[in-house]
Parts: C-alpha cells; sequence; structure tokens
C-alpha cells in the first residue's frame, strides 16, 4: 500500500514538473509583441519596456550574477555597447537576482546597461525562459532582440556565452541596413 502511495507522489510531482516545464518553454515567436515587464534595475530605478519603444531593445536572460559564463556574457555585452549604440539599441540583462547583487556585479564589471531584477520569475517565465525547481529558481540562458514597435524580432535560444553579443549585433546590423 504504501508503494502505491508513493508512486502516485511521483506521478503528481512529475505531472507538475512537466506542466511547469510546459509553460515555461512557450518562447515568444518572431513577430509577436514582445511580452511586456516593469521590473526594478540595479539602481532601484524601475524599468518598463514601453520606454524603450522607438529603438531596438536586446533583452538578454542569464542565470546569476557574478558566475564565470554570465559574466562573460555581461562583458561581451558590456565591450560591444558602442556597436549597440550606433546602431539604435538598448541592451538589458535579467535575472531572478536581486537589485543590490546586480549593482554590485554591475560595479565589479563596469556594466554600463541595465541589469533587471525580476525576483519571483513571472518575466522570465513570460519569456519562456525560466527554469522552475521549487524553491530554486534561474533564468535560461535566452536572448530577445526586439525591434522598435514592441515586436520580437529574433529569438535566440540556449546561447552561447561567448558568442551572444556578437550575434546579436551582427543579426541587428543587418536588420538596420537592410
Amino acid at each position: 500500500m504504501t508503494w502505491f502511495i508513493l508512486a502516485g507522489l511521483v506521478a503528481i510531482a512529475l505531472y507538475f514538473t512537466l506542466l511547469n516545464a510546459r509553460i515555461a518553454w512557450r518562447l515568444p515567436a518572431r513577430g509577436d509583441t514582445a511580452p511586456d515587464f516593469t521590473l526594478p534595475d540595479q539602481n532601484g530605478r524601475i524599468r518598463a519596456l514601453g520606454e524603450f519603444r522607438g529603438k531596438w531593445l536586446v533583452l538578454y536572460f542569464y542565470p546569476r550574477d557574478d558566475t564565470p559564463g554570465c559574466t562573460e556574457q555581461a562583458m561581451r555585452f558590456r565591450n560591444t555597447m558602442r556597436d549597440f549604440e550606433k546602431l539604435g539599441a538598448a541592451v538589458c540583462g535579467v535575472s531572478v537576482d536581486d537589485s543590490e547583487s546586480h549593482a554590485a556585479f554591475a560595479r565589479k564589471h563596469n556594466l554600463p546597461f541595465a541589469l533587471l531584477a525580476d525576483r519571483n520569475g513571472e518575466v522570465a517565465a513570460r519569456y519562456g525562459s525560466l527554469r522552475n525547481f521549487g524553491v530554486f529558481k534561474f533564468a535560461r540562458r535566452n536572448t530577445f532582440l526586439i525591434d522598435p514597435d514592441g515586436k520580437v524580432s529574433t529569438v535566440y535560444v540556449g546561447v552561447n556565452a561567448a558568442k551572444n553579443a556578437q550575434d546579436v549585433s551582427d543579426t541587428l546590423r543587418n536588420l538596420v541596413t537592410a
């Protein structure tokens, strides 16, 4: 009898895990209106999707501040910022870390762009970029290029931290100069 109860509990847990994974993987597609967000940045300033209307937005999701891959990705975006600015684009990083963690990360690596604190993972989930293991949540390494009208232009899934900034810059250059 105990075995059946245990098997039932495992089946229920598996069902909810798969349901959560299915919901979390609903990525916005090219041409979709970008999901709205309102989140604090590393300075406590509230940032919203609407403030980027009229310009391109690179919205990249990353797992954790100050980890090796996330640091490399952020520094490559930092090093490519002039290119993004010349192309009329802003860059925002998003993770489930808090604003204080983002502030320390930005100071340590001289990051000139907004790092948005998605503490409960709601925005990451709307962008199909949340890994939710119950107590532990973190963002998947996905990037979204959003056009000046607020539409998703390009989706990068499971990106390579070392190549992401250059890939997005190349795509944006092609879109802007076409």
